[in-house]
């Protein structure tokens, strides 16, 4: 009777915890997201919530915004390069920390993992120290290594729990049909993790995209990316434009997110 009590008050406990947990996600990250999306549909002439009225005319305000628009074009060209990049190294160093059983490679994935202990603010900031040091200066292509070493660690995560679920016989079948490894790979294991590799591309689009510290650091100054470029207009003269280039963000991002869900089961794979 009492063993049956405190499993009854160790579930409600359970669901109690959940339960705040899930009101402060509310809080803090939806309502926000809320917030802007509604101010992005304001009417007047500044940025007030709640909006006297509804109006679309922020959104088409954007097709005459020149400078955000390259603002965002450059953002899209790095955060393509970075996912592309991402992809091809995270996948990679996932194969040769599964298939190794090295102490190098143990080191391998903590320092692969690096990235995401450090304060995003510090990289940057040493990143650019470093190129200095070189003799280099900021600029597109060091901006994408800057990203993509910052970006790998989410390639590097979801292909490895790709890889732990993997049945080890198909690839012994493959073999012993006559494949040589790169057949096994290209025809086997590649369509296997596929969707481990999507969900981290998603994941390094995404942190790449808005990405602001590295960006701060490793752009040079005819290069203006979208995050800094909203941080500035905010700061200086409250843009309603802002509000709008931030809903048409978080709506693009929504849709990808299904997207990702749907063809690459994108829950499934950071579990």
């Amino acid at each position: 009777m009492a063993a049956a009590k405190r499993i009854r008050w160790d579930a409600l406990s359970l669901k109690v915890v959940f339960g705040l947990l899930a009101a402060i996600a509310l809080l803090f990250l939806v309502l926000p997201t809320a917030v802007v999306l509604l101010t992005s549909f304001t009417s007047s002439q500044s940025l007030r919530f709640p909006p006297p009225g509804l109006s679309l005319r922020w959104y088409v305000a954007l097709i005459d915004a020149d400078q955000m628009q390259r603002a965002a074009w450059n953002s899209l060209v790095v955060a393509l390069w970075t996912t592309l990049l991402s992809g091809a190294c995270g996948t990679a160093a996932a194969l040769a920390i599964t298939r190794s059983r090295s102490p190098l490679m143990r080191a391998a994935d903590l320092l692969f993992m690096s990235p995401l202990l450090l304060p995003a603010l510090s990289f940057g900031f040493a990143a650019l120290i470093f190129i200095n040091r070189l003799g280099l200066s900021p600029s597109i292509p060091l901006l994408v290594l800057g990203h993509v070493i910052v970006c790998v660690p989410f390639v590097l995560r979801t292909t490895l729990a790709s890889l732990s679920q993997l049945d080890a016989s198909l690839l012994e079948a493959s073999e012993s049909l006559g494949a040589d490894r790169l057949t096994t790979f290209r025809r086997v294991t590649l369509p296997l993790i596929g969707p481990g590799i999507g969900a981290g591309a998603f994941l390094a689009f995404m942190a790449s995209f808005d990405n602001v510290p590295v960006s701060l650091f490793l752009a040079d100054e005819r290069t203006e990316m979208l995050p800094i470029h909203l941080w500035q207009q905010i700061e200086t003269n409250l843009d309603v434009r802002t509000a709008a280039a931030s809903g048409a963000i978080v709506i693009a991002t929504l849709i990808l997110m299904l997207l990702a869900e749907r063809f690459a089961g994108l829950t499934r794979q950071m579990h």
